[in-house]
Protein backbone atom coordinates (compact mmCIF):
# COMPACT_ATOMS: atom_id res chain seq x y z
CA UNK A 1 0.00 0.00 0.00
CA UNK A 2 1.05 3.23 -1.06
CA UNK A 3 -0.10 6.26 0.64
CA UNK A 4 0.00 9.79 1.61
CA UNK A 5 -0.19 10.06 5.67
CA UNK A 6 -0.31 7.71 8.76
CA UNK A 7 -4.00 7.09 9.39
CA UNK A 8 -4.60 6.51 5.39
CA UNK A 9 -3.79 2.82 5.51
CA UNK A 10 -6.62 2.20 8.30
CA UNK A 11 -8.91 5.23 7.55
CA UNK A 12 -9.24 3.57 4.00
CA UNK A 13 -8.35 -0.17 3.99
CA UNK A 14 -7.77 -1.25 7.67
CA UNK A 15 -10.11 -3.61 7.25
CA UNK A 16 -9.08 -5.53 4.01
CA UNK A 17 -5.54 -5.68 5.82
CA UNK A 18 -7.44 -7.18 9.20
CA UNK A 19 -9.01 -9.28 7.28
CA UNK A 20 -6.13 -10.70 5.37
CA UNK A 21 -3.08 -11.03 7.91
CA UNK A 22 -1.51 -14.28 6.13
CA UNK A 23 -0.86 -11.30 3.15
CA UNK A 24 2.82 -10.10 2.90
CA UNK A 25 1.74 -6.29 3.68
CA UNK A 26 4.16 -3.34 3.26
CA UNK A 27 2.72 -0.04 3.72
CA UNK A 28 4.96 2.93 2.09
CA UNK A 29 3.89 6.48 3.96
CA UNK A 30 5.22 9.43 1.84
CA UNK A 31 5.00 11.97 4.62
CA UNK A 32 5.49 12.85 8.52
CA UNK A 33 8.51 10.71 9.08
CA UNK A 34 10.11 13.53 11.33
CA UNK A 35 6.35 14.50 12.87
CA UNK A 36 7.27 13.51 17.03
CA UNK A 37 3.59 12.66 17.44
CA UNK A 38 2.18 10.98 14.09
CA UNK A 39 5.45 8.73 13.37
CA UNK A 40 5.19 6.55 16.60
CA UNK A 41 1.72 6.42 16.14
CA UNK A 42 2.53 5.18 12.35
CA UNK A 43 4.98 2.84 13.75
CA UNK A 44 2.35 0.88 16.30
CA UNK A 45 -0.42 0.85 13.64
CA UNK A 46 1.86 -1.08 11.79
CA UNK A 47 2.71 -3.71 14.46
CA UNK A 48 -1.45 -3.82 15.19
CA UNK A 49 -1.86 -4.88 11.75
CA UNK A 50 1.22 -7.21 11.34
CA UNK A 51 2.49 -5.37 8.34
CA UNK A 52 5.89 -3.51 7.87
CA UNK A 53 6.64 -0.25 6.68
CA UNK A 54 8.49 2.83 6.02
CA UNK A 55 7.72 6.51 6.21
CA UNK A 56 8.89 9.45 4.18
CA UNK A 57 8.78 12.75 4.96
CA UNK A 58 7.18 14.81 1.78
CA UNK A 59 5.97 18.33 2.62
CA UNK A 60 2.87 18.13 3.99
CA UNK A 61 2.45 21.77 5.52
CA UNK A 62 -1.02 23.86 5.58
CA UNK A 63 -0.18 25.31 2.73
CA UNK A 64 -0.60 22.49 0.29
CA UNK A 65 2.02 24.22 -1.98
CA UNK A 66 2.19 21.33 -5.22
CA UNK A 67 5.05 18.97 -5.16
CA UNK A 68 7.18 18.43 -8.57
CA UNK A 69 5.72 15.23 -10.28
CA UNK A 70 9.32 14.09 -10.22
CA UNK A 71 9.96 14.24 -5.71
CA UNK A 72 6.76 12.31 -5.09
CA UNK A 73 7.95 9.34 -7.82
CA UNK A 74 11.05 9.09 -6.51
CA UNK A 75 9.84 9.13 -2.66
CA UNK A 76 8.03 6.03 -3.29
CA UNK A 77 10.46 4.40 -5.26
CA UNK A 78 13.02 5.10 -2.08
CA UNK A 79 10.45 3.90 0.07
CA UNK A 80 9.42 1.12 -1.49
CA UNK A 81 11.05 -2.29 -0.97
CA UNK A 82 12.91 -4.43 -3.65
CA UNK A 83 10.64 -7.00 -4.13
CA UNK A 84 7.47 -8.14 -5.94
CA UNK A 85 3.85 -7.84 -5.03
CA UNK A 86 0.52 -8.87 -6.74
CA UNK A 87 -1.59 -6.42 -5.51
CA UNK A 88 -0.92 -2.37 -4.86
CA UNK A 89 -3.34 -0.28 -3.27
CA UNK A 90 -2.96 3.68 -3.84
CA UNK A 91 -5.05 6.78 -3.27
CA UNK A 92 -7.80 7.47 -6.05
CA UNK A 93 -7.08 10.99 -8.53
CA UNK A 94 -9.93 12.16 -7.12
CA UNK A 95 -8.39 12.06 -3.33
CA UNK A 96 -11.03 10.13 -1.41
CA UNK A 97 -12.76 13.41 -0.36
CA UNK A 98 -12.79 17.41 -1.32
CA UNK A 99 -10.09 17.54 -1.16
CA UNK A 100 -6.83 16.84 -0.64
CA UNK A 101 -3.94 17.66 -2.76
CA UNK A 102 -1.48 15.27 -1.65
CA UNK A 103 -3.59 12.21 -1.91
CA UNK A 104 -4.11 12.96 -5.51
CA UNK A 105 -0.23 13.31 -6.07
CA UNK A 106 0.61 10.00 -4.83
CA UNK A 107 -2.27 8.75 -7.20
CA UNK A 108 -0.93 9.80 -10.08
CA UNK A 109 2.92 9.10 -9.14
CA UNK A 110 1.87 5.34 -8.46
CA UNK A 111 -0.19 5.14 -11.51
CA UNK A 112 2.55 6.47 -13.37
CA UNK A 113 5.01 4.75 -11.75
CA UNK A 114 3.41 1.76 -12.72
CA UNK A 115 2.64 2.34 -16.36
CA UNK A 116 6.20 3.04 -16.61
CA UNK A 117 7.51 -0.11 -14.89
CA UNK A 118 8.98 1.27 -12.43
CA UNK A 119 6.33 -0.57 -10.03
CA UNK A 120 5.37 -3.81 -10.84
CA UNK A 121 2.26 -5.65 -9.92
CA UNK A 122 -0.80 -7.57 -11.49
CA UNK A 123 -3.26 -5.36 -9.47
CA UNK A 124 -3.65 -2.17 -9.01
CA UNK A 125 -6.73 -1.08 -6.51
CA UNK A 126 -7.30 2.56 -5.47
CA UNK A 127 -9.17 3.93 -3.21
CA UNK A 128 -13.04 4.47 -3.85
CA UNK A 129 -15.26 6.60 -2.02
CA UNK A 130 -16.79 10.34 -2.02
CA UNK A 131 -18.17 12.98 0.12
CA UNK A 132 -20.48 14.68 -1.84
CA UNK A 133 -18.20 18.06 -2.33
CA UNK A 134 -18.07 17.87 1.55
CA UNK A 135 -21.75 17.22 1.85
CA UNK A 136 -21.28 14.41 4.29
CA UNK A 137 -18.68 12.00 6.04
CA UNK A 138 -16.76 10.35 3.02
CA UNK A 139 -18.47 7.15 1.64
CA UNK A 140 -17.91 4.03 -0.48
CA UNK A 141 -18.66 4.36 -4.20
CA UNK A 142 -21.62 3.02 -5.29
CA UNK A 143 -20.19 2.19 -8.36
CA UNK A 144 -16.75 0.85 -7.34
CA UNK A 145 -16.10 -2.90 -8.47
CA UNK A 146 -15.00 -3.74 -4.87
CA UNK A 147 -17.21 -3.27 -2.15
CA UNK A 148 -16.34 -4.72 0.88
CA UNK A 149 -19.13 -4.61 3.94
CA UNK A 150 -16.86 -5.27 7.32
CA UNK A 151 -17.61 -7.87 9.56
CA UNK A 152 -18.79 -5.70 13.27
CA UNK A 153 -15.39 -6.97 15.17
CA UNK A 154 -13.00 -5.85 12.39
CA UNK A 155 -14.80 -2.76 12.08
CA UNK A 156 -14.38 -2.44 15.88
CA UNK A 157 -10.20 -2.96 15.31
CA UNK A 158 -10.12 -0.13 12.47
CA UNK A 159 -11.96 2.03 14.63
CA UNK A 160 -9.75 1.09 17.88
CA UNK A 161 -6.57 2.01 15.71
CA UNK A 162 -7.69 5.62 14.48
CA UNK A 163 -9.01 6.40 18.22
CA UNK A 164 -7.28 4.37 20.70
CA UNK A 165 -3.64 4.51 18.37
CA UNK A 166 -3.51 7.34 16.60
CA UNK A 167 -5.55 9.10 19.00
CA UNK A 168 -8.68 10.55 17.36
CA UNK A 169 -11.30 11.94 19.37
CA UNK A 170 -14.75 9.50 18.54
CA UNK A 171 -16.11 13.26 17.55
CA UNK A 172 -13.12 13.83 15.34
CA UNK A 173 -13.46 13.98 11.67
CA UNK A 174 -10.93 10.71 11.22
CA UNK A 175 -13.09 8.51 13.79
CA UNK A 176 -16.87 10.01 12.62
CA UNK A 177 -15.44 9.19 8.77
CA UNK A 178 -13.56 5.81 9.70
CA UNK A 179 -16.03 3.42 6.68
CA UNK A 180 -17.82 0.26 8.01
CA UNK A 181 -17.88 -0.16 3.75
CA UNK A 182 -14.75 -0.05 1.71
CA UNK A 183 -14.21 0.21 -1.22
CA UNK A 184 -11.91 0.11 -4.26
CA UNK A 185 -11.69 0.29 -8.34
CA UNK A 186 -9.55 -2.58 -9.97
CA UNK A 187 -7.16 -1.88 -12.80
CA UNK A 188 -5.39 -5.18 -14.52
CA UNK A 189 -3.65 -2.78 -16.65
CA UNK A 190 -1.44 -0.13 -16.50
CA UNK A 191 -3.18 1.00 -19.75
CA UNK A 192 -6.64 0.70 -17.70
CA UNK A 193 -5.12 2.84 -14.91
CA UNK A 194 -3.50 5.28 -17.10
CA UNK A 195 -6.85 6.14 -18.72
CA UNK A 196 -8.42 6.40 -15.29
CA UNK A 197 -6.27 8.98 -14.31
CA UNK A 198 -6.29 10.93 -17.67
CA UNK A 199 -10.34 11.19 -17.12
CA UNK A 200 -9.91 12.31 -13.60
CA UNK A 201 -10.46 9.42 -11.96
CA UNK A 202 -14.31 9.23 -12.64
CA UNK A 203 -16.38 6.69 -14.33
Amino acid sequence: MIVAHPDDETLWAGGLILRHPSWDWFVACLCRRDDEDRSPKFIATLKALHAEGAMGDLDDGPEQEPLPEAAVEEAILGLWPARRFDLILSHNPTGEYTKHLRHQEVSQAVIKLWHDGRLTTKELRTFAYEDGSQSYYPRAEKLAPISDVLPSKIWKEKYRIMTGVYGFRDDSWEACTTPKTEAFWKFSTSEQALRWLENGGKK
